[in-house]
């Protein structure tokens, strides 16, 4: 699934994955905690990813959960990322990545560890 989610959408859909299943009112109340939005601003964002098919709604008390995972989100990220600034290589993506990085030894073992697992 192919959803293009704004900065403000993420914000709604990080809290849904996190808390799961809520309210529109209590997730107003802790996007207010977070990051100070009022309710308008909320119920509006949230409009949006229900009209994208990334949250859905329903009664009673317009209960909002997500309708897409993260994983999902993130993996559609990475690929226009990749795409848009590294000409869809991968190669270049993780060259990239990993330029003038300090990665722990912890950190390269479990790149090392994901490497070997896809070429099994």
């Amino acid at each position: 699934m192919n959803i293009k989610l704004f900065d403000s959408e993420l914000k709604v859909m990080e809290v849904l994955w996190r808390e799961g299943d809520l309210p529109a009112g209590q997730l107003a109340k802790i996007l207010k905690e977070e990051i100070g939005w009022n309710r308008n601003t909320t119920y509006t964002v949230v409009k949006k990813c229900i009209e994208k098919g990334a949250a859905e709604r329903r009664e009673p008390n317009f209960v909002c959960s997500a309708a897409i995972s993260k994983e999902q989100v993130q993996n559609y990220e990475t690929q226009e990322l990749i795409g848009k600034m590294f000409d869809g290589s991968k190669e270049k993506f993780f060259a990239a990545f990993l330029d003038g990085k300090k990665l722990s030894k912890e950190e390269i073992q479990n790149l090392k560890q994901m490497v070997m697992e896809l070429g099994e």
